[in-house]
C-alpha cells in the first residue's frame, strides 16, 4: 500500500476506534500521530475536560513511555560517552557492595531481567534516612527470568542523575530539544486546557492533573526514570521520525548502533514477544511500548511507519476499558495480522 493511502486508512481505523471509546463513556479523548517518511497525520477525538476538544498539541502523561523517551536515550548517550557500560555492575558506580543488587547491569536493567524486587511502591522509605538507590539494591533478588520491573528505571534515573551531575529533568529536557521536541517535558504543569487530566482518584476532589499520576514518581517528586514526562502527539511525532531516522544512520544526540541493538530482540517476554533493550519487539520487528495512563508507541522500522496514541484512559478508572482495542488498531495498522497485547 502507498503510503499515501496507508496513512488515510489508518488514520480513518485510529479515528474510529477512539471515537467509540469516547462516545462509550471509556475514556474523555485521545490524540494520536501517524507517519511514515516525511509525512504524518494526526487524529484527536474528545475532549481534555467538559468544555474543551483535545488537540495533537495537547500535553498527556506518558507513564512508562519515560522510559524510551527519557532513560533509555539517555543511557545510550551515557555510554557512547564512555561514562557508563550496559554489562559493568552497579556496585562500579554506586556504594553499595555487599548488597544484594551490587551486580546488577545496565543491560539487565534495559531487558528486565535484573532480578530487583518487582513492587514499585516507595512508601516503606519515606521518613528513613535509607538512600534510594542503595534501598532498592539492598532488597533479595528475585528468581531469574523475565520481569516487567519499574525499580530498575528509577535506579537508571538516580544513577544517570549522580554521574552527570544534574536532575533528570534537566538531561532529558536537553535531550527534547536536540531531537527538535519543544513540549515535552517532566511535570508539574499548569493545569490548563493544554494538558489532560489522568484519574480522578477520590469522588468529589479533584483529578490528577498535570502532575505526574505515577505514585512512586510521585514520592520522588515527579521526576523519575520510569514516570513522570509529559508529551503531545506532535513531539511523539517528532520522537519517531528522530529514532527511525538514527536507526537507519543518521547523525544525532542518541548512536545509531545503540538504536538498532536496542530494537533486536534479547530476551523472551511470552506472548510471541521479546524485550530489546527497553523496547518490546514483535516477530514482524514492530517496536513499541505502553504507558499504563493510555498511551503506546509503535514503530516498524522495515517500513519507517510509526503510530503513537496519547489517552488520558484512567480518567474513568483504571479498568481502562477498550484501550486493549485501540492498541491493536495501532500496532496491527503496521502488521495487518497481528492483534496481540502485551503489559502496562
Amino acid at each position: 500500500m502507498r503510503d499515501g493511502d496507508w496513512l488515510t486508512e489508518t488514520g480513518t481505523r485510529i479515528r474510529g476506534v477512539l471515537k467509540v471509546l469516547v462516545d462509550a463513556g471509556w475514556l474523555p479523548g485521545g490524540t494520536a500521530v501517524i507517519g511514515t517518511g516525511g509525512m504524518w497525520e494526526f487524529v484527536a477525538v474528545g475532549r481534555v475536560d467538559v468544555e474543551n476538544d483535545t488537540a495533537p498539541d495537547v500535553a498527556y502523561d506518558v507513564a512508562s513511555l519515560t522510559k524510551v523517551m527519557a532513560t533509555w536515550p539517555l543511557v545510550g548517550r551515557a555510554v557512547a560517552e564512555g561514562i557508563m557500560d550496559l554489562d559493568a555492575p552497579m556496585s562500579e558506580y554506586l556504594d553499595v557492595d555487599g548488597l544484594p543488587g551490587a551486580d546488577v547491569t545496565t543491560r539487565q536493567i534495559l531487558t528486565h531481567t535484573s532480578r530487583l524486587n518487582p513492587v514499585a511502591w516507595l512508601e516503606r522509605y519515606v521518613g528513613t534516612e535509607q538512600d534510594l538507590a542503595e534501598a532498592i539494591l539492598a532488597d533479595p533478588l528475585e528468581e531469574p527470568g523475565y520481569h516487567y520491573i519499574d525499580r530498575g528505571f528509577i535506579l537508571l534515573g538516580l544513577l544517570l542523575e549522580r554521574l552527570y551531575g544534574t536532575g533528570l529533568d534537566r538531561l532529558a529536557g536537553d535531550l527534547w530539544r536536540e531531537l527538535g521536541m519543544r513540549s515535552t517535558a517532566f511535570g508539574p504543569l499548569a493545569r490548563s486546557p493544554g494538558v489532560a487530566p489522568t484519574e480522578c482518584r477520590i469522588p468529589g476532589a479533584a483529578p490528577t492533573w498535570g502532575v505526574v499520576h505515577d505514585e512512586a514518581a510521585a514520592l520522588m517528586g515527579g521526576v523519575a526514570g520510569h514516570a513522570g514526562a509529559f508529551t503531545t502527539a506532535i513531539d511523539l511525532g517528532t520522537f519517531s521520525r528522530e529514532l527511525l531516522r538514527l536507526y537507519e544512520g543518521g547523525a544525532g544526540p542518541i548512536p545509531s548502533s545503540y538504536v538498532r541493538m536496542s530494537w533486536r530482540p534479547h530476551v523472551d517476554a511470552g506472548a510471541r514477544l521479546w524485550r530489546g533493550l527497553g523496547w518490546l519487539v514483535t516477530p514482524e520487528g514492530v517496536v513499541y511500548h505502553n504507558g499504563f495512563t493510555g498511551t503506546s508507541l509503535f514503530m516498524h522500522p522495515g517500513s519507517g511507519r510509526y503510530v503513537g496514541v496519547l489517552t488520558n484512559a484512567v480518567h474513568y478508572g483504571r479498568d481502562r476499558t477498550g484501550l486493549v482495542d485501540l492498541r491493536s488498531a495501532a500496532r496491527s495498522a503496521l502488521t495487518p495480522h497481528q492483534t496481540h497485547e502485551s503489559p502496562s
